[in-house]
């Protein structure tokens, strides 16, 4: 099976609820199989900092009735370690959610890559602010 890059992302969100605002993105990416959603994983940090790791069956129901229809294989490749590291970003009073993603769209590249013989050396994420800053200045502004 050609597997594609795989990532994650931790998104925080004021307040403790989640709403799934970035829920009908996240569908249309999946649904057109440009990812695959491998985890996801919430945390909630209340004012007085105490935190709370939750999957998606330990919300409350209203929260996960939001994620419900998300398609994906949800496989637990977060270890405790790293939602550990995660949970001191997170704002006080802020929910976050982790979403770990394959790039399904890349697998097909990797496969041609692999088929020329061909390594892949280096990968690196270009941080979103810089690509803007980039955009802004390209057009003058």
């Amino acid at each position: 099976m050609d597997v594609g890059p795989v990532e994650y992302a931790v998104m925080a969100f004021p307040g403790n609820r989640f709403r799934g605002a970035i829920l009908p993105e996240l569908k249309r990416l999946t649904s057109e199989g440009i990812i695959r959603i491998l985890d996801l994983t919430f945390i909630k940090r209340d004012e007085r900092g105490t935190v709370r790791v939750l999957e998606l069956d330990a919300l409350d129901s209203d929260e996960a009735a939001v994620f419900a229809e998300l398609d994906g294989e949800i496989m637990g490749l977060l270890s405790d370690e790293d939602l550990a590291s995660v949970c001191d970003e997170i704002p006080a009073g802020c929910s976050a959610a982790i979403i770990v993603w394959e790039h399904r769209w890349a697998a097909p590249l990797l496969r041609a890559l692999d088929d020329a013989d061909g390594v892949l050396v280096t990968r690196e994420h270009v941080p979103h602010t810089v690509v803007a800053a980039a955009d802004l200045a390209a057009i003058g502004l």
